[in-house]
């Protein structure tokens, strides 16, 4: 039988498995790409608007570290994506290591795929078809980015470009991710590995880029450095993207050989043995859960603290970027003050706030995957009770989600009040980053109500918040019905710093959040476990 045996009915699979989440991404890359394009016609309709931003953004070592560069200070398409060109490719790039690893090393850890290769199925065939899934994805995000990026006004050609640099950064660090599901043990080791590898290349990128006149060599031995070398609508250079093409089809080959060296269910990289007693904060659910949860909040904290930084420094230099009075009234719009800076760092902590929602749904999640690979029920066979098993899960989310705001809001506070020399900045800042919990609770919320009431619904939650994510980008700028808006937890917070604190909506999405984990439990103490 042949290695690849089977691929096509894993690829139709996992196909069906992904029917929502795959368009829900893909929607998601193409709407915020042609959002950035829309916005920054009607923001910089002159040469000399263009000209003032990309200096300002070349002027700034932190803007560059963050987005990179802008190689053509004229182009509308250079200044209008130098954006996403970095941190969109990036967020491309952990949707493609992370669904390789989701059809490969996820479906080994939980079983399934031990069932399925008792059937006419190759070794290598889950991985080749988790490749055609995900590469095909890659090529349809690219695709339709470009087209939208055309339909809103910028060169075709150029357009294109950017469409097959993000679905060539996405394709490569899918190829991470089939490489690193071979060394790990585990599904989160996996994941692990290659947002490691991403971390890496992109701090590769940012130093390169911040070179002068750069960019340097950092920038030339990182996959997301090659992707914004191509340089959309800045000179198109087409054959960088062999580099990405390479790139992937080296690690594609690897991974395949990894294959076959390895048992099913095995890892390279053996897990490393734990300590022969348990500690003292094992013999609690909340410990366990706790045990469970720390490496990922650490990891996660330390990003939100890295982005903090670097965002409270660019607060402010914001206003040589924002030199239009449209492009000021956009800001204005998004962060809800007339004060420039005040509104760049509610935006900020406002999309800190969403970001923070991805990471209490993940935890929120872990309840599902734990179930699911039958770890659950020798934990509940003990004298632990249903709900005190899942209030330890969904403490640890909620708890963590005000780890990473409080430290995001400290970091960028602490920052900005350096560049201001104004002590006071730095709770300020911090307030505004805090005031976004009940929204992310109301996130968490969702998850274990799904999870207590409708088990194969719980990704729902990652719908939800694309749903949020999308309403809260696009709503006041297509000025969307305030019924519309409202459908978004996150409409309901106060805009700080800089508005108005009121704290009767956050009762309110506090009491929504109680509500929602309230209904999970009651589902969970009746249905069956498993």
């Amino acid at each position: 039988m042949s290695d690849l045996a089977g691929t096509g009915a894993l690829v139709r699979l996992a196909l069906r498995r992904d029917r929502v989440l795959l368009p829900a991404w893909v929607l998601l890359f193409v709407v915020m790409a042609a959002f950035s394009a829309t916005a920054t016609v009607d923001l910089y309709p002159e040469v000399a608007q263009r000209v003032a931003a990309a200096e300002a953004v070349n002027g700034s070592p932190s803007l560059v570290a963050l987005y990179g560069r802008v190689y053509d200070t004229t182009s509308l398409g250079a200044i209008a994506m130098f954006k996403m060109g970095g941190l969109g490719a990036a967020l491309l790039a952990v949707l493609g290591f992370m669904l390789v690893v989701r059809h490969t090393r996820t479906e080994e850890e939980s079983g399934r795929l031990e069932l399925v290769a008792g059937g006419v199925v190759g070794r290598a065939a889950p991985l080749a078809a988790a490749l055609v899934v995900t590469i095909t994805t890659m090529l349809l995000v690219g695709g339709l980015t470009a087209g939208s990026l055309t339909s809103a006004g910028l060169p075709a050609d150029g357009s294109l470009a950017f469409g097959l640099a993000w679905a060539g950064t996405g394709a490569a660090f899918a190829g991470v991710g089939a490489v690193t599901a071979q060394l790990a043990v585990g599904a989160r080791g996996a994941n692990g590995l290659a947002a490691g590898v991403l971390a890496l290349t992109y701090l590769l990128r940012a130093v390169g880029d911040s070179s002068t006149p750069g960019p340097a060599w950092p920038t030339w031995i990182s996959p997301v450095g090659w992707g914004q070398q191509v340089r959309p609508y800045a000179g198109d250079r087409w054959l960088v993207l062999l580099l990405l093409a390479g790139f992937a089809a080296i690690l594609t080959v690897g991974a395949f050989a990894l294959v076959r060296a390895r048992d099913l269910g095995a890892g390279l990289i053996p897990d490393r043995a734990g300590p022969a007693r348990a500690g003292s904060g094992l013999g609690t659910p909340l410990g366990l859960a706790w045990r469970l949860h720390r490496g990922p909040l650490v990891a996660w904290a330390a990003a939100f603290a890295f982005f903090g930084v670097v965002l409270g420094t660019i607060a402010s230099d914001v206003s040589g970027f924002f030199e239009s009075p449209a492009a000021r009234r956009l800001f204005e719009t998004l962060g809800g003050t007339s004060e420039l800076v005040d509104a760049f760092l509610a935006t900020e902590v406002g999309f800190a706030g969403v970001i923070a929602s991805a990471y209490g749904i993940q935890a929120a999640l872990r309840l599902h995957s734990e179930e699911a690979a039958l770890r659950a029920e020798p934990v509940l066979a003990t004298q632990v009770g249903r709900v005190e098993w899942v209030l330890s899960h969904v403490l640890v989310a909620l708890a963590g989600t005000a780890v990473l705001l409080g430290a995001f809001g400290a970091a960028a506070g602490a920052a900005y009040a350096a560049q201001t020399g104004v002590p006071g900045d730095v709770p300020r800042v911090a307030a505004g980053a805090l005031v976004q919990l009940p929204a992310t609770w109301v996130l968490t919320g969702i998850v274990v109500a799904a999870f207590g009431l409708a088990p194969r619904l719980v990704g729902i939650g990652w719908a939800a918040l694309v749903v949020f994510l999308l309403i809260g980008e696009l709503g006041p700028l297509l000025q969307l019905p305030q019924w519309a808006l409202d459908l978004s937890p996150f409409a309901h917070v106060p805009r700080l710093p800089g508005g108005e604190l009121t704290v009767a909506p956050l009762l309110w999405l506090t009491a929504l959040a109680v509500a929602l984990a309230a209904a999970g439990l009651a589902g969970f103490r009746r249905r069956d476990v498993g």
